[in-house]
């Protein structure tokens, strides 16, 4: 969620209409400077801010016992299931809501560090029985988790420390209870398997491993770019007026190259699908995962265990150092406004997190340089002077906004504080929405004595709570209203400037042999470098991530002199272009790339909509597009339909898709396998046979044989799926090597060893381009193929 919750946007519409009009024309005339000033006074406390508090009721973020209790009693129900995966998940989340040092926390890592051990995650295991000790876990249930932790060393070969564990578990069952309890009669039985295995473990000590080789890859050829950070020395910076800031190839660029490497300047978890809770309703514990329990909300790892925040329940880490790095950073001053920042939005929590890394001193020393920029604004000839120095290539870098003094641009806040904000091209309606989210923010800080924490005037030791302080009477202090002025300039930066993170997350259980995966938005961030990047529906460039980190590759080649280009999302294989134009506007730019310019020829028609058109239900032919009727394109045959009919039964084709699906994860494959054959023959009578909905259906069949264990069946269908998605695409896609990647691992299972070297080879060579050497999938293709290639000779041969 992006922006604030609807209710929000409703209550700031509504303030905004009942504004005197010629106070309106004032805020719409108004730079960022004055509309926070004049907009300090607007947000009344009887009625927006009001009504601000009762929405932030509705999202729950502080610590909750009852909460605790829940899930820790539903980690309980799932552990006796023996389903130890989604128990850890859950007491993850009742461990959050505990209050720090509690027993109750820390039976909550007890029980977590159980359910690891069945899971074999023995490193974590012991992490967490730390974890419980350190949180005052109970003496009366002690011995249980030190024979646990006694275990864990003995299964990870640690027969010393094992055995030293064994003892302090041994003299600590000596000392408790009464012998003939079947509590302790089970301790001393355990105590005794555990001597035994140790025992023989010494005696019988496992073979000595061969040493594996090398299997650090080799890293890539990198050269340092000596004006821009984190870019490669084969980009150059350039400007003019009609592009602006902008990336081109100093030297030919080849597919798969990497051309920059930056880390995120900020960003902020998108905590994913959340039940806001009505008002005066039932409290109803959510057990589904969302990123906000997937992720860490500092470097953004997968998480297997998260480390709780001490203050509120919604901040989750990888580690105790992540948490105490993110709480010296920014979240001291974030952990109190939890509810509040997830009500108004991750661009305005973007924002706050902006100018809290950045420092007071370094946002103050560039909101009052901006000052000066503004005036040039409304001075026809300064401006255009500024501009001209800037595209004056004999000046080099040094006059090209957000460059430092040597020319240098780097990924710093000066970087991202000159992202441009188009504050003049925003909706006057948006544009008084963000003020009025920032201004609420800005005066929480202030009412909740946060203000010294942003101003940094105070250290972190002294601010471990915050303090109370008597309620002000609404007007924001100087230094604030700085703060306002910078949090709302990023937030209408974000529009144009925000960076998706995004990861290949598992669809499904992910209990399947084949594992499904699609891109999911993990993360909205500011990457100051990779914002230079224009657009083009057609990209020469493929961005990855890893964790905070960017890298960006070239998809094709570049050659010396070509701008190099990035796809802010509408491509020309997944969308029409009327339709890219239409969500292009949004940064406020006509977007003429090539593909568009070829595309709004008369003469020309959209990739997207030869292909995916509908045929002829009579002789299957394509039917040519009309505004109300759809004619077929055979003259001999000359049908006509309406595009209301047509539109009503792709629809209901879809609505049978979604069926099958859900049929499949009830189990019922033979009856998915049914319905999908049948849509696929109503399918044949209403779409060309290389519309992306065939192949969606000949990859849903592919999934559903190989739930079956029918790998041949599986492959055959995802191998249809493929050729429509290549037609699409492209044989060199990302999409592309996704679907090869399915297909090697339908094949692998199905023991077609040669198909499967060959599809595992294809894979590497396009994802490599696209994801580079170090992604997971090429790891797991790898590891696939030397799994296959150390079969035995007589196999291969056979195969």
């Amino acid at each position: 969620m992006a922006l604030p919750i609807g209710e929000w946007q409703l209550c700031a519409a509504r303030r905004w209409a009942a504004l005197d009009p010629a106070l309106r024309e004032k805020l719409v005339a108004a730079s960022l400077h004055d509309a926070v000033r004049l907009g300090c006074s607007l947000l009344r406390p009887e009625v927006e801010a009001a009504a601000l508090q009762r929405l932030c009721r509705r999202v729950r973020a502080g610590k909750e016992p009852a909460a605790a209790r829940f899930y820790r009693e539903e980690g309980n129900r799932l552990f006796g299931r023996r389903q130890y995966g989604a128990a850890v998940r859950l007491y993850s989340q009742a461990a959050s809501h505990e209050l720090p040092g509690s027993p109750e926390v820390s039976v909550c890592f007890a029980n977590r560090s159980a359910a690891l051990f069945y899971l074999g995650c023995f490193e974590v295991c012991l992490e967490d029985i730390a974890r419980a000790e350190s949180h005052g876990y109970p003496e009366r249930l002690l011995p249980k988790v030190l024979l646990r932790r006694a275990e864990c060393l003995l299964c990870m070969g640690r027969l010393q420390e094992a055995a030293d564990a064994l003892s302090v578990a041994e003299n600590k069952i000596a000392m408790d209870g009464i012998m003939t309890s079947p509590t302790h009669q089970t301790l001393l039985e355990k105590l005794s398997q555990l001597k035994v295995k140790i025992h023989e473990k010494e005696n019988c000590p496992e073979p000595a491993r061969e040493a594996c080789g090398d299997t650090q890859k080799e890293s890539e050829i990198w050269e340092e770019n000596d004006s821009i950070s984190g870019a490669s020395s084969s980009l150059s910076l350039s400007f003019d007026t009609e592009r602006g800031r902008h990336l081109v190839a100093s030297q030919d660029i080849l597919p798969g190259q990497s051309l920059l490497k930056e880390e995120a300047f900020v960003s902020v978890l998108c905590p994913g699908e959340s039940r806001l809770l009505q008002d005066n309703s039932e409290t109803v514990w959510d057990t589904r995962a969302t990123n906000a329990d997937l992720y860490c909300h500092r470097c953004l790892r997968q998480l297997l265990v998260s480390v709780p925040c001490c203050g509120c329940s919604y901040a989750k880490y990888c580690s105790q150092k992540c948490a105490d790095m993110a709480w010296e950073q920014y979240h001291r001053t974030e952990c109190s406004l939890g509810s509040l920042l997830l009500t108004l939005g991750v661009f305005c929590h973007v924002a706050l997190r902006t100018v809290l890394l950045a420092g007071f001193a370094e946002v103050r020393r560039l909101v009052e340089w901006s000052h000066d920029g503004d005036k040039d604004l409304h001075n026809p000839e300064a401006r255009d002077k500024h501009l001209r120095e800037a595209a004056d290539t004999r000046a080099g870098t040094r006059n090209i906004p957000g460059c430092n003094n040597n020319g240098q641009y780097q990924g710093s806040y000066q970087a991202v504080f000159n992202l441009l904000p188009h504050a003049e091209k925003h909706s006057p309606e948006h544009k008084f929405l963000c003020m009025l989210s920032v201004v609420a923010i800005c005066k929480q800080l202030q009412e909740a004595g946060l203000e010294a924490a942003v101003l940094n005037q105070e250290p972190s030791e002294k601010l471990s709570k915050p303090k109370t302080c008597e309620k002000t009477s609404g007007e924001l202090s100087p230094e604030l209203k700085t703060v306002a002025e910078a949090m709302l300039r990023h937030v209408l930066q974000l529009q144009c400037n925000a960076q998706a993170i995004t990861v290949m997350q598992e669809a499904g259980s992910g209990d399947g042999a084949v594992v499904k995966k699609k891109p999911v938005r993990l993360a909205t961030a500011f990457f100051p470098v990779l914002s230079l990047l224009n657009h083009s529906c057609w990209p020469n460039i493929s961005v990855s991530f890893s964790g905070t980190a960017a890298t960006v590759r070239a998809s094709q080649p570049i050659p010396s002199g070509q701008e190099v280009l990035h796809c802010y999302g509408p491509h020309r294989c997944r969308m029409k272009v009327a339709e890219r134009q239409e969500l292009l506007r949004q940064y406020f730019f006509e977007c003429r790339c090539q593909a568009c310019l070829e595309e709004l020829k008369s003469d020309v028609k959209s990739v997207v909509a030869v292909r995916n058109s509908f045929c002829c239900p009579s002789c299957r032919a394509p039917m040519q597009v009309g505004e109300d009727m759809l004619c077929c394109s055979n003259e001999a045959c000359a049908v006509s339909v309406s595009r209301e009919s047509l539109s009503h039964r792709l629809q209901d084709l879809q609505q049978q898709i979604k069926s099958a699906l859900e049929l499949l994860r009830a189990r019922k494959a033979d009856q998915a396998i049914k319905m999908l054959q049948k849509c696929q023959m109503d399918a044949g009578n209403l779409l060309s046979p290389e519309h992306l909905l065939m192949g969606e259906m000949e990859d849903h069949l592919a999934e559903v044989y190989a739930t079956l264990g029918k790998w041949q069946e599986a492959a055959r269908h995802l191998q249809r799926s493929i050729e429509i998605v290549e037609v699409h695409h492209g044989p060199s896609s990302v999409e592309i090597g996704h679907e090869l990647f399915k297909l090697a691992q339908i094949l692998f299972n199905g023991f077609a060893v040669s198909e499967a070297l060959s599809t595992i080879q294809r894979a590497e060579e396009i994802l490599s381009v696209h994801c580079g050497p170090q992604s997971t999938q090429i790891q797991e293709l790898q590891e696939m193929k030397t799994c296959l290639l150390e079969l035995p000779r007589s196999i291969l041969q056979r195969t």
